[in-house]
């Protein structure tokens, strides 16, 4: 599956975007999704992730209550809407896709995931 993240750009502290991952050449709905981040100088770090089903989300303890996740199977594409961004939230974020049988599992480990897209850069001034 080949997956295309879009919706970055800069924005000031409190303010809100909406990231997007579209989906191409695989059965969408076969996948579970995550979404990871990766500050310069840093690990690539866990943001959240969506079930198959989309009937269960996770989310890193950073961004609880201000970060949501879901997906569209009919239109092939996961979102991360951000709201009350803040500075420590500057990073790429990368979507991915995670080929696991159970419908209902998330995962939070990037070895989880075997289909990564390119990444959006998300910069949040003070």
């Amino acid at each position: 599956v080949q997956l295309q993240a879009s919706g970055g750009g800069l924005v000031p502290a409190g303010g809100s975007l909406r990231l997007s991952c579209a989906a191409s050449g695989r059965t969408f709905s076969n996948y579970a999704m995550g979404w990871f981040r990766q500050a310069p100088g840093k690990e690539r770090e866990f943001v959240a992730a969506i079930s198959r089903s989309g009937g269960s989300t996770d989310y890193a303890d950073s961004v609880k209550g201000r970060f949501t996740i879901s997906r569209d199977d009919a239109k092939d594409t996961v979102y991360l809407q951000m709201s009350n961004l803040k500075p420590e939230d500057t990073a790429v974020y990368y979507c991915a896709a995670s080929p696991r049988i159970s419908t209902a599992a998330i995962y939070r480990g990037t070895y989880e995931y075997a289909y990564w897209g390119q990444g959006t850069q998300v910069t949040v001034s003070s």
